[in-house]
C-alpha cells in the first residue's frame, strides 16, 4: 500500500502541471502558433500519464506496483516538476510589470520590454521542443511495461493486519477493562430505560488507539443479553453485499446461509430478521459517511432496545452515525505495563536505571498508542537476550519518528497507519507530507503551515473563497480525520492555533516523504541525504558535518527549505543562488540574515513565503519588491 502512495504523490504533482499549461495557452501570453501547439501536445501527455497513475492508485490494498510501475512513476515525478520549473520561470519573468516611464526613456524602455518578452518566448519554445523527446519516451514505457494492468498480492493483506486487534489475549488488554467499564457505564446512562430507542455510538480515535479491541471487550460482555449480535468489519473500501451476508450469516448463527447478491433485497432480509428482536451490531472501521448510511437502512428501529457500535477515526463520520466516544490513549502507567509485559511476561520488570530511561523515552515517543507499543516491544523482545542491550534499545528509540527502524513489526505498524493516508483525498496527500518538515513534538502554527502549503501551489482554488480560507478547512479535515492533533485552540472560534502529530505517524510519512522523493530531511538520526534530486530540504541539526554534503548536492530542484533550527545555517549552507527556483523558505532564528544576505533573498523570484522571525532583522531593503510572487513575509 505505501507503494500506492507513491503513486498518488506523482498524480498530486502532474495536477499542479496541467493548470499552468492549462494557464500557458491563454492568448494574454500571445505564445506562436508552433509552440502553443507543442503545450497541447505536453498536456494531453501528462492527462494520459494522470490517469495511468489513478488507474494504479485505485488498485485493491492488497496489490503493490511492480517495481517497473514504480520507476516509470518516479521518472513521470521528475519530468513534471523539470516542465514546472521551466513553465514558472517563464511566468515570472513575461508577467513582470514595465516600467511607467514617459518621453524618449519611456519608449527605450518599452521596446527593450518586447525585445526581452520575446526572448522569454522563444527561450520557452526551445526548452519545450526538447522536452518533447524525454516525454515521448516516458509515455512509450507507460504502454510497454502495461502501467494500468501490472500488480501484484501484496505480502500481507491489510485486513489480515486487523485481526489481532479482535483476538488478544485477555492479558495482554492493558487498560481496555476499564475503559470497557467506562464505555459501556456511558452507554447505561445513555440508554432511557423507559424508552426502547435504538442507541447509537461511535468510538472514533487515531488509528491503532485501539478502538477495535474496546468494541470487541464490549461486544463479548454484553452479546449474551441480547436476542442476536453480530461484529461486522467494513474497512476502506468495502463490498456492501457482503456485508450484509456477514451480518445474516452472525445474527442467524448460519455460516452456510446462503443469500441474494441484491443490495435491496439483503437489506430487506436483514430488516425483516430483526424485525422483532433486541440486537447488538458492531460496525467496525467505518471510514465514509457514505457506506454508513447503506449499512443505517438494514438496522430497523423496532424499539427494542438495540444497539449499534460502531468504530471510525473520523470524527465527522463518527458524528453522522450517533453519539460520539472519544476514545484516549494509555496513561504512562498502563503504556509501561504493556511494554514490559510483552518484552518479559510480566506487567512489573524491575528494569536498570539505563533501560529505564530509555524505556521511558520510547514510551513518551508512543503516546500512549497500543498499536506503537506492542510493535515496537515485540521488536525489542526478539533481542532481549543480545549483549549490549542498552545502546540496541537506543538505537530503537532515536530513530523512532524519522521512518528509519525497518523490522517487520514496525512495518506492518507503518502499514496500518498508512490506511488513513490513503484515505486521504487526492489535495490533502502532499499537504500532509509536507508535515514531515517539522522535528519530533514540534508545536505547529497552523497559520504558518497554510502560508506554506499556498507557497507550494498545493491548495485548490475555490470559487468565492480565499486560498487562506481554504486551507483551514484543510487543518479541520486533517484533525477530524485522526492525522493531527489540535494543540491549542482559540478560545473563541475553538479552531486549531497550533497543532502537532503524532511521533508514530512522522515516523510514517517521513519515510514515506524520503522515498517518494518528496522531501530530504537532514538530521542526528539520518545525516546522509539519500535523495539524487532534492525537490524539499528540511534541515533539523545544526551539526556541520551532516549539513556539509548539500555543498556537492544537486540543489537547483528544490522548491522549499526549512532550517530553523540552524542558527548559523549560512556557515555551511551552499549560497542561495544554488536553489533557483526555491518558493519556500524558512530561516527563522537564524542570527546571520544581514542586508547583503537579504538581498540576496530579494533575487528568488519564485519565492512564496519568507519566513525570517527571530532572525534579528533591522529593515527590509527595497530589493523585496523584485519578489512579486511574495504572499508572506514573516518576521
Amino acid at each position: 500500500m505505501l507503494e500506492q502512495v507513491s503513486m498518488e504523490v506523482v498524480t498530486g504533482v502532474i495536477g499542479s502541471l496541467l493548470s499552468k499549461l492549462g494557464g500557458l495557452l491563454k492568448e494574454e501570453y500571445n505564445l506562436q502558433k508552433s509552440v502553443r501547439g507543442e503545450i497541447m501536445f505536453l498536456k494531453a501527455e501528462f492527462e494520459r500519464m494522470q490517469a495511468a497513475l489513478l488507474m494504479v492508485s485505485e488498485a485493491p490494498m492488497d496489490q503493490q506496483p511492480s517495481i517497473l510501475v514504480k520507476l516509470w512513476a518516479r521518472d513521470v515525478r521528475e519530468l513534471s516538476y523539470d516542465v514546472e520549473d521551466k513553465v514558472d520561470t517563464f511566468m515570472v519573468r513575461i508577467d513582470r510589470a514595465p516600467k511607467e516611464l514617459h518621453g524618449l526613456r519611456g519608449f527605450i524602455d518599452r521596446s527593450l520590454d518586447l525585445l526581452t518578452k520575446a526572448k522569454i518566448r522563444h527561450k520557452l519554445g526551445t526548452q519545450i521542443k526538447d522536452l518533447r523527446s524525454s516525454i515521448e519516451e516516458v509515455s512509450e514505457r507507460r504502454d510497454r511495461y502495461m502501467v494500468t494492468q501490472v500488480a501484484k498480492p501484496a505480502d500481507v493483506p491489510v485486513q489480515n493486519l486487523r485481526l489481532s486487534a479482535m483476538y488478544k489475549k485477555v492479558d495482554e488488554l492493558i487498560g481496555t477493562e476499564e475503559k470497557c467499564d467506562e464505555f459501556i457505564g456511558r452507554l447505561i446512562e445513555e440508554k432511557d430505560e423507559p424508552s426502547k430507542k435504538q442507541l447509537k455510538t461511535a468510538i472514533v480515535g487515531f488509528g491503532g488507539l485501539g478502538k477495535t479491541t474496546l468494541a470487541k471487550v464490549a461486544y463479548d460482555k454484553l452479546k449474551e443479553q441480547f436476542d442476536c449480535a453480530a461484529f461486522i468489519c467494513v474497512s476502506l473500501n468495502p463490498n456492501i453485499e457482503r456485508i450484509f451476508v456477514k451480518m445474516l450469516r452472525q445474527l442467524m448463527k448460519d455460516d452456510k446461509y446462503e443469500a441474494t447478491c441484491d443490495t435491496a433485497q439483503l437489506i430487506n432480509d436483514v430488516r425483516a430478521f430483526l424485525q422483532n428482536k433486541r440486537y447488538l451490531i458492531v460496525i467496525d472501521d467505518i471510514w465514509k459517511a457514505s457506506v454508513w448510511k447503506i449499512i443505517q437502512y438494514a438496522l430497523t428501529e423496532n424499539e427494542c432496545g438495540s444497539i449499534i457500535i460502531s468504530t471510525t477515526r473520523n470524527l465527522d463520520v463518527a458524528k453522522k452515525i450517533g453519539g460520539v466516544y472519544h476514545l484516549q490513549p494509555l496513561s504512562l502507567a498502563d503504556s509501561r505495563k504493556l511494554f514490559n509485559l510483552r518484552i518479559f511476561g510480566t506487567e512489573d520488570k524491575c528494569l536498570s536505571n539505563e533501560l529505564a530511561e530509555v524505556s521511558t523515552e520510547i514510551l513518551r515517543k508512543c503516546g500512549g498508542l497500543p498499536l506503537a507499543i506492542i510493535t515496537i516491544a515485540s521488536t525489542l523482545a526478539n533481542k532481549k537476550g543480545m549483549e549490549n542491550i542498552y545502546q540496541y534499545w537506543s538505537k530503537v528509540c532515536k530513530t523512532l519518528g524519522s521512518g528509519l527502524e525497518d523490522s517487520p513489526d514496525v512495518e506492518d505498524m507503518r502499514r496500518i497507519l498508512s490506511i488513513s493516508y490513503y484515505d486521504l483525498p487526492l489535495h490533502l496527500k502532499n499537504c500532509m507530507l509536507y508535515l514531515g518538515s517539522y522535528p519530533e513534538d514540534y508545536e505547529i502554527s497552523t497559520k504558518d503551515l497554510i502560508w506554506k502549503w499556498m507557497g507550494e501551489g498545493f491548495i485548490l482554488k475555490e470559487q468565492g473563497r480565499s486560498f487562506y480560507e481554504v486551507g483551514k478547512d484543510y487543518i479541520d479535515e486533517l484533525i477530524n480525520r485522526s492525522m493531527i492533533q489540535p494543540s491549542r485552540t482559540h478560545p473563541d472560534s475553538k479552531k486549531a492555533v497550533e497543532c502537532r502529530v503524532h511521533d508514530m505517524v512522522l515516523d510514517l510519512i517521513t519515510r514515506l516523504a524520503n522515498e517518494d522523493g518528496f522531501m530530504a530531511t537532514i538530521h542526528y538520526h539520518q545525516p546522509r541525504c539519500q535523495q539524487e534530486r532534492i525537490h524539499r530540504l528540511s534541515l533539523q541539526t545544526s551539526n556541520e558535518e551532516d549539513v556539509k554534503q548539500l555543498s556537492a548536492a544537486n540543489l537547483c530542484h528544490v522548491r522549499s527549505l526549512i532550517a530553523d533550527l540552524c542558527p548559523k545555517v549560512f556557515d555551511f549552507l551552499p549560497p542561495l543562488s544554488t536553489f533557483p527556483v526555491l518558493r519556500v523558505l524558512c530561516l527563522c532564528g537564524c542570527k546571520q540574515v544581514d542586508n547583503r544576505c537579504f538581498k540576496e533573498i530579494c533575487n528568488l523570484i519564485h519565492l512564496r513565503y519568507l519566513g525570517l522571525r527571530y532572525a534579528g532583522i533591522a529593515e527590509i531593503p527595497k530589493e523585496i519588491q523584485k519578489l512579486q510572487l511574495l504572499q508572506m513575509l514573516d518576521i
